[in-house]
């Protein structure tokens, strides 16, 4: 349909009488679509910062400029057993995110390499290679890689592997790793459609990942072989450990956590995804060789919510992935449904439900934080919900929410909360048996991927 001169002078003469919509005109012109369309009773009458249920007000952490949030949330999870455990003071601790990002990071090259040397043979144009050449790795990830992750090498305090500038701004360093995996995954291709031997490519491999290591080195630092850990409590006691490895740290400190304990359970209305059904998704699973794998099952709402609500009843708090970006207020520290009235201010309408936005990809998991807390009401009905971000306290020199809590209103949890991590034992009989199924597996490109 080509569109003619009739068909824009139509247009312009409807607005012209449309008077609503040219006052809008001059609001967001002049201010912007958010400021001009940020209903008012949401951020005054539902901003009181008090919850019926509260299991954790420690100080948050800040990721920066880096996307790994499902890994500072995993860990701040950690962090609040550590805390609660050895009555560690208020903001005196954190586990290092930088430490893990670095296997992470090396464990998704070798799973890039992983995966182009099995389909080597396929043109570029497969579906598949295209995938693989246009994110060779970044800095996403879920629930279950992270415990992978943690199992395997185990976690240190952050003061034994802080941050530096390159990991509070990953852009330049994913940039050059990027390139460097697609130039080996070039020669990589070549070797296997040369029939070179299993032994050579391999060699080839080993020296392509040592040479990602040294530049994980100079960029993130060397990470500890030994750690010592010395803190004082609220009780003013003195406490030091010396020279335990990252896994006894971990064993030792956090052993009581069993993680496979905590699974990832999703809620996904989505035509062909059954409730009560496990699903994985191919090409993913980073840390090869790891027991765990990438799962989640499928529920209902409301079983969904009620296992949040049980687990933080028990004084634990929860690890979730949401669709953040969607009507919310990061300095407010708001997440609520029709935040942003755009649909009055353009004089339009939207239709989609929640399964349907996600299969057209307008809304999608795009970040993980933990859940704090719940204000119930009278009927134990969840009202809505605290939230722990990884954003810091203050950005740009302006609050970021309630130093650096959110809340949630519980409409908003129906429509775009996706997953959760929470104990086998809060879900029902027929929901835990279902995890012991075989998952069925998805494509590689279904939006829930959190690796690409």
């Amino acid at each position: 349909m080509e569109l003619t001169k009739q068909d824009l002078a139509q247009m312009a003469q409807a607005y012209k009488k449309d008077t609503a919509q040219q006052i809008a005109e001059q609001a967001v012109k002049n201010n912007g679509i958010h400021a001009s369309s940020e209903r008012e009773n949401v951020v005054v009458t539902k901003n009181n910062f008090v919850f019926s249920i509260d299991v954790d007000s420690e100080a948050v952490a800040n990721q920066e400029q880096s996307g790994r949030c499902w890994m500072f949330s995993a860990l701040n999870f950690l962090r609040f057993h550590m805390e609660k455990q050895l009555k560690l003071p208020k903001g005196s601790f954190q586990l290092s995110q930088n430490y893990n990002f670095f296997y992470d990071k090396l464990e998704k090259s070798n799973f890039f390499m992983e995966n182009i040397v099995k389909y080597a043979k396929e043109d570029l144009n497969d579906r598949r290679i295209d995938f693989l050449l246009a994110t060779p790795q970044q800095d996403g990830g879920d629930w279950d890689p992270v415990c992978a992750l943690i199992e395997k090498y185990g976690v240190v305090p952050r003061e034994a592997m802080p941050d530096t500038k390159v990991t509070l701004d990953t852009s330049e360093f994913n940039a050059v790793l990027n390139r460097l995996l697609r130039e080996d995954a070039f020669e990589l291709r070549a070797m296997v459609r040369d029939g070179k031997s299993d032994e050579k490519i391999e060699k080839t491999r080993k020296d392509m990942l040592s040479d990602i290591y040294r530049m994980l080195c100079v960029s993130f630092g060397q990470p500890p072989e030994k750690v010592d850990f010395e803190y004082r409590d609220t009780d003013k006691q003195y406490h030091a450990d010396y020279g335990l490895t990252p896994l006894e740290f971990y064993k030792k400190y956090l052993g009581e956590i069993r993680l496979d304990d905590y699974v990832g359970v999703m809620n996904l209305p989505v035509d062909g995804m059954e409730f009560g059904k496990v699903y994985t998704i191919d090409m993913t699973g980073e840390v090869l060789g790891a027991k765990r794998h990438l799962k989640y099952l499928n529920v209902p709402l409301d079983v969904f919510k009620q296992a949040v609500i049980d687990q933080l009843k028990a004084g634990e708090p929860v690890w979730f992935g949401c669709d953040v970006v969607q009507d919310s207020d990061f300095q407010k520290g708001i997440l609520a449904l029709n935040l942003y009235d755009v649909q009055k201010m353009f004089g339009i309408t939207f239709k989609m439900d929640k399964g349907q936005r996600f299969q057209y990809n307008q809304s999608l998991p795009s970040h993980a934080m933990t859940m704090a807390g719940v204000d119930l009401d009278a009927d134990g009905k969840p009202v809505r919900w605290k939230v722990e971000n990884s954003w810091g306290a203050t950005a740009h020199g302006k609050p970021v929410g309630h130093q650096g809590y959110f809340i949630m209103d519980d409409s908003w949890f129906d429509e775009y909360m996706y997953e959760v991590a929470v104990r086998k034992e809060y879900l029902p009989e027929e929901y835990r048996k279902a995890l012991d199924t075989e998952p069925e597996v998805l494509p590689y490109w279904n939006t829930f991927n959190p690796e690409p």
